[in-house]
């Protein structure tokens, strides 16, 4: 089964999560203080068919700042660490999200070489207590420290909630087609390795 938990601890955040990629069963628990941010990783989590638990303990009296894009760096971690060698996957996922007015997509390439192309915009500068301009930070640690390629982008919406929502859904969806094992193991690269 592919799983792992990284704990990081910095004087800004403390975070433990624990993932598993092939099995729902665990459910998914997040806690980090943020309301809405919370909704966004559960709504992730469900999306993409896995179990996630995380924890993250933040300096939320400065503001989101650290614990989101912190969150973003150990959710990266443990997406690589679950992989392993990253051999034997569809390597590739897209997906679109229409949520109400809102349309959105995600695309994957579990390459090992990190990269973030987001484009989308907010109309408010916070929705709950989750700045929006933090959604970008987030996505960018997490492609950074996955070692993925990751385009989002909102098409067209007016509600920031059903934007926000879209993304980390089309992103949930869009992982697990680039993690489903394929047929044969083969590493899906010219290279022969990822």
């Amino acid at each position: 089964m592919r799983q792992a938990t990284i704990t990081r601890n910095t004087k800004e955040t403390q975070i433990t999560a624990s993932l598993t990629l092939d099995d729902r069963a665990d459910g998914v628990v997040v806690h980090t203080g943020i309301g809405f941010f919370d909704h966004m990783l559960t709504a992730f989590a469900v999306h993409a068919g896995l179990s996630l638990h995380l924890e993250c303990k933040g300096d939320l009296e400065v503001d989101c700042h650290h614990t989101i894009e912190d969150t973003g760096i150990v959710l990266g971690q443990t997406i690589a660490a679950a992989l392993g060698g990253r051999g034997g996957i569809m390597r590739y996922g897209s997906f679109f999200v229409p949520m109400d007015e809102a349309l959105a997509s995600a695309h994957v390439d579990i390459s090992g070489r990190p990269f973030l192309s987001f484009r989308a915009s907010f109309t408010a500068p916070m929705i709950g207590a989750m700045d929006t301009q933090m959604i970008e930070e987030f996505f960018r640690a997490v492609a950074a420290h996955s070692g993925m390629t990751l385009h989002l982008e909102v098409l067209y919406g007016e509600n920031d909630h059903h934007k926000a929502e879209a993304l980390f859904k089309a992103f949930g969806h869009a992982l697990a087609v680039a993690v489903t094992r394929n047929r044969d193991g083969a590493t899906l690269s010219t290279k022969g390795v990822l």
